[in-house]
């Protein structure tokens, strides 16, 4: 064959194997925008204080609870998982259950009758979800470490967190997670709601996490800094940014969450994608948490127990999760699946799935019995 002919053929071989070729998948967008500026206090700060995990949680003993005021941001107590009706919040006295259920409680103070009058109408749902809207501080500890104390004696198993933080204090963030961690929360950012710079840290604690709104982190401001050079500034920060690292992974979430928190410009604001947010274990269940679980349902109730809740656990994501957006359609699908599965378990019906309902059904003096 003459050379130029087996060049040209050559050239055609070339660019048809090319175009066989998959297209590579294309790289991860990584959204950069400018740092929100409010005046909510917001952003990632630190004021350098030492050991912050190793903080003693304060003793709620009885009903005379240290004073604490709530001056952060603003808290409200749903008894349900609905949407608030319209009208929003209210903070007058309640005609009803299902009108505490829906419009919610804001809590006015974090005294023990306080919290106790913002929680008592959820004893009977057995469910409490607290929103909170605003700065990650001081205060916000002591609310979510005072509603899980009163939601344990007043026997409210399900906690519902929502966040709409743009950030504040780093170390106060590690404190309340936690006082999270200890007390099983379930950790929402709802669309329209966001969770920003030190906000981010809290839902590293949750039991489980969903994630609707937008996360976002960037580089922590050095509250009363006295650097003059980089390297200074640098020393500062390089304390809180172990124990963040620390912090990080007792809580099963990635480091990297805190090299974002030294390396993404303070004045702009670096989003988390979806696929970056289970990444990181920021989204979903707790991965460090669901091994402790299993771990000590095991010890309760067996390997085979074990094995068949997982398989319910995977059926369920298939048939029930999401199902039309309803909580109560969720339910009534896994109560006729998990029937399938041997639950409740004669056992262990408390660990069993959807237990909860069971309790709530249960004739009067025999909730909560095992």
């Amino acid at each position: 064959m003459p050379q130029p002919h087996r060049t040209l053929l050559i050239l055609l071989l070339v660019g048809s194997l090319a175009g066989c070729r998959q297209p590579a998948d294309p790289a991860p967008v990584q959204t950069v925008i400018d740092a929100p500026v409010n005046g909510s206090g917001g952003g990632a700060l630190s004021g350098g204080l030492a050991q912050p995990q190793l903080r003693a949680p304060v003793s709620l003993e009885g009903t005379d609870w240290p004073a604490v005021e709530l001056v952060s941001g603003q808290a409200t107590v749903y008894c349900s998982l609905a949407q608030p009706m319209a009208g929003g919040e209210t903070s007058g006295v309640l005609t009803n259950e299902a009108e505490a259920a829906s419009h919610g409680m804001v809590v006015r103070g974090l005294s023990h009758p306080d919290v106790l009058a913002a929680l008592a109408t959820c004893r009977d749902t057995g469910l409490v979800r607290l929103r909170y809207v605003g700065k990650i501080a001081t205060d916000f500890t002591a609310l979510v470490e005072r509603v899980a104390t009163m939601a344990d004696r007043l026997d409210i198993r399900r906690r519902y967190l929502d966040l709409d933080s743009a950030g504040g204090h780093v170390e106060d963030a590690m404190k309340a997670g936690d006082a999270i961690g200890a007390s099983r929360w379930t950790i929402r950012v709802e669309e329209g709601s966001h969770c920003h710079s030190a906000c981010v840290l809290i839902l590293a604690a949750g039991d489980h996490r969903d994630i609707q709104g937008m996360v976002g982190v960037h580089r922590m401001i050095r509250v009363g800094s006295l650097a003059t050079t980089r390297e200074q500034l640098t020393d500062e920060l390089r304390e809180v940014h172990a124990h963040m690292k620390d912090y990080l992974e007792r809580n099963g979430a990635a480091v990297v969450v805190a090299d974002l928190m030294m390396t993404v410009p303070n004045r702009k604001l670096r989003l988390l994608n979806p696929n970056e947010l289970l990444e990181y274990g920021l989204q979903g269940p707790n991965a460090i948490q669901d091994d402790l679980e299993r771990i000590q349902l095991s010890r309760r109730c067996g390997e085979d127990f074990v094995r068949r809740k997982d398989n319910y656990d995977r059926a369920f994501v298939r048939q029930c999760s999401g199902l039309e957006g309803d909580l109560n359609a969720e339910e009534a699908c896994g109560l006729v699946l998990r029937q399938g599965f041997g639950f409740p378990d004669q056992a262990c019906p408390v660990d069993s799935p959807l237990s909860h309902l069971d309790r709530d059904r249960a004739p009067a003096g025999q909730a909560g019995q095992s």
